[in-house]
């Protein structure tokens, strides 16, 4: 086959559910590393950009579904190895290893610290007012 220019076929690439390092499921749901090494809710494109740090070729599918909860849209497809068996990116040479490697990588990731750090503003504004809400006559 070699370096003939026509459509990729990612068939044999291999697939990336976000469910796979959620740390926030159980074995039994999908998740598929310790809950110490996983990330909380991970998404499809946090972990598309990730991959593409690490210089691995994958591409977004956003209506596929998780087989055990269809809830869960989309995967990423992600090329670990050539078609002559050498592997993409020497570093990782296999599902786990990406996998982990992903997970590692997704907290430092520019929209998740962006998100971590609205939150923390916003959620202190918004305990300071519940509380001062309170304050008044008691209803009979």
């Amino acid at each position: 086959m070699g370096d003939s220019e026509g459509p990729i076929d990612v068939s044999r690439w291999v697939v990336f559910y976000p469910i796979y390092i959620n740390s926030k499921k159980t074995l039994a749901e999908g998740r598929r590393i310790s809950t110490s090494a996983g990330v909380e809710n991970p998404n499809v494109e946090e972990i598309h950009d990730c991959c593409n740090y690490l210089k691995l070729p994958c591409l977004v599918e956003p209506h596929k579904a998780y087989s055990r909860d269809f809830m869960q849209r989309g995967r990423v497809r992600v090329q670990l190895k050539h078609e002559d068996g050498t592997l993409v990116n020497p570093a990782i040479s296999s599902r786990k290893a990406l996998m982990l490697k992903v997970a590692e990588l997704v907290p430092k990731h520019q929209g998740r610290a962006k998100k971590q750090q609205e939150s923390a503003s916003t959620s202190g504004a918004t305990a300071g007012a519940g509380k001062s809400g309170k304050s008044g006559k008691k209803k009979k």
